[in-house]
């Protein structure tokens, strides 16, 4: 890899199968080459060189590149600067899996400028970097629901569906297992239906996807147990979030304030009612 040149290649926590890059490359060239998985990517920065056949394009910032498998391509850096990107790649069977479509799946195109596209994409991927595994395959579901509908080249077949009882069992689950809940696809599997039917009939039910809907519990739970004079980074592992850090952000949007504004809030309003006890 050469000078200025940086990459990470790893595995989906929450989805078998689905690798994921985040890369910038300065120097590299890719070499002709093709994936049995789908490539699906956004340029985060800079630009690159799209050669695909004798077509040659240039992905700019918040272009989405949709390859589909075996499609021979290169990539290179379309000026000196280079290009930042990250990366899906998914496997067929998990495209098949997730639209319950017959024969096999494909995009109808290889690139796209669609902000919203992009933002899906940039969500899945930023999401698979953290080990919460429902988050992560949520994300994915709904950037792999957000691909099929608008650059999707079949109709999906009739999948099981899942009912109000269905998500009142989920909901029931995440909360029993709030400081580790099993990914979506376990749960699918578990009632008998599809990710995207599942989580369809979650949202239909609680006003959210699965994901954010625990975010929101384990925030509630986080402001009784802050309220108690419970340290942050205690209430973090207790509620399930990855560190301080993770709480923290998601407390802030929640609540509007960091969770060490609101213990304060309260142990001050605690120490007046004692005072005035005295």
């Amino acid at each position: 890899m050469g000078s200025g040149d940086d990459a990470r290649y790893w595995r989906h926590p929450g989805v078998a199968g689905v690798d994921l890059l985040r890369a910038r490359f300065v120097r590299h060239a890719f070499a002709r080459h093709s994936h049995e998985t789908f490539a699906i990517g956004v340029v985060e920065s800079g630009a690159e060189e799209l050669r695909i056949g004798s077509a040659v394009e240039r992905v700019t910032t918040g272009g989405t590149v949709l390859l589909n498998p075996e499609v021979v391509h290169t990539g290179a850096p379309a000026h000196a600067d280079g290009w930042t990107y990250r990366v899906l790649y998914l496997p067929v069977a998990e495209l098949v899996s997730f639209t319950g479509i017959r024969g096999t799946p494909a995009f109808t195109e290889q690139l796209t400028y669609d902000r919203d596209t992009a933002a899906a994409v940039l969500a899945a991927h930023r999401a698979a970097e953290s080990p919460d595994r429902l988050a992560a395959g949520t994300l994915l579901d709904l950037l792999l629901a957000r691909l099929w509908h608008a650059h999707g080249s079949r109709t999906p077949t009739a999948s099981p569906r899942a009912g109000r009882r269905d998500a009142e069992l989920v909901r029931q689950v995440l909360l029993e297992r709030m400081a580790g809940p099993p990914p979506l696809a376990e749960l699918a599997a578990e009632f008998g239906t599809s990710r995207f039917a599942l989580q369809r009939a979650f949202r239909a039910r609680f006003g959210l996807p699965p994901h954010a809907y625990l975010n929101q519990h384990r925030v509630r739970t986080a402001r009784s147990l802050l309220a108690r004079g419970v340290p942050p980074a205690e209430v973090a592992v207790t509620v399930g979030f990855v560190d301080q850090a993770h709480l923290s952000r998601h407390f802030t949007r929640i609540v509007g304030v960091p969770p060490g504004a609101y213990a304060r809030a309260h142990e001050r309003t605690s120490r007046g009612r004692r005072s005035r006890l005295a």
